[in-house]
């Protein structure tokens, strides 16, 4: 079991972003991971850096800790070229601690170019496209492909590393989890169930899945869960909504009716460890060894001590009921 940190920046400006990887580095983290994003999910957040410059920049202020993108979509707002150098470039940058996670998107981040936003299985065969050409590209030399929906002409990346990155592939069914399975290194998700998993395995994938933890930490229960309904309210919509809402006055509407109660259920929250561990429990319980913890408590560096003392000997030794 590795457990990681999620730097949550829609919430944090970039300087933030590096000063907490550096604290996580600290407190014993394995690795952190960021979401590329372009618009935050809520106006409140306020911040959505460019993540491959944090990335950049944290590889250079950190010694020992992996990073993550948690999730980007290699294609629409990019082209799968672009995240084949973006990605070989941070590997080079951090040392080989550098893993690639990719998704098919959300309509929120990809919109801004001016695109069509495309069906979920259009979505899924624009992703399998754009990682043949990024596993094309790694593999050196001078490349040309020629998709349905995607095309690379006469490019190369000349920058490589000499162990190209593992790829986690965000799955949430059967048909991204084949995608994964053919052309991943492993998988990503968002919620304790075992399904995705299941037919990760079943499809002939065998390395690491990848999930984020929600937690929320603060020394009284009440501002753990007030401080969750205003930073991670979104969350509760269900991934059907937060791929397909374009903009942030969308999720300000379709969240205006979530209570500060509907966090209980969501998250491990408040300054009892129990609470937290369980939340972790779920998802070891579910097949997933790579555990990256978000926290929506007011408090970053209070949440760092927390782990330090109450949950970092606690959650490596988390292993699956049964």
């Amino acid at each position: 079991m590795l457990i990681g940190y999620k730097l949550f920046a829609e919430g944090y400006s970039p300087q933030e972003m590096v000063r907490q990887a550096e604290r996580a580095e600290e407190v014993g983290f394995d690795f952190v991971e960021i979401s590329d994003h372009y618009h935050p999910w809520l106006r409140s957040h306020g911040h959505s850096g460019f993540a491959w410059s944090i990335l950049a920049a944290i590889a250079a202020r950190t010694r020992r800790i992996g990073l993550a993108t948690g999730v980007t979509c290699p294609f629409i707002r990019y082209h799968p070229a672009v995240i084949a150098q973006a990605a070989a470039t941070t590997a080079l940058l951090s040392d080989g601690r550098f893993v690639l996670g990719v998704g098919a998107g959300e309509q929120l981040n990809e919109h801004v170019v001016g695109k069509p936003w495309p069906s979920v299985g259009e979505r899924h065969e624009m992703l399998r496209e754009s990682l043949q050409i990024i596993r094309l590209l790694w593999r050196g030399g001078n490349r040309s492909f020629e998709g349905r929906h995607l095309r690379l002409v006469d490019a190369q990346v000349y920058d490589l590393p000499e162990t190209p990155p593992e790829i986690a592939v965000a799955i949430s069914g059967t048909s991204s989890a084949r995608v994964a399975a053919e052309l991943g290194d492993g998988v990503f998700a968002t919620q304790p169930d075992p399904g995705p998993v299941r037919a990760y395995r079943e499809a002939g994938g065998s390395g690491p899945c990848y999930a984020e933890v929600p937690l929320s930490w603060a020394a009284d229960e009440e501002t753990a869960l007030e401080s969750a309904h205003r930073m991670f309210r979104f969350g509760v919509t269900g991934w059907k909504v937060q791929a397909e809402l374009p903009d942030v006055v969308n999720f300000e509407a379709a969240t205006a009716f979530v209570r500060t109660e509907d966090m209980r259920s969501a998250f491990g929250y408040g300054p009892d460890p129990e609470r937290h561990v369980a939340a972790v429990q779920e998802f070891a319980d579910a097949g997933f060894d790579r555990l990256a913890l978000v926290n929506a408590g007011p408090d970053p560096d209070g949440f760092f001590d927390f782990y330090a003392a109450e949950l970092s000997g606690r959650l490596r030794a988390i292993a699956p009921a049964g």
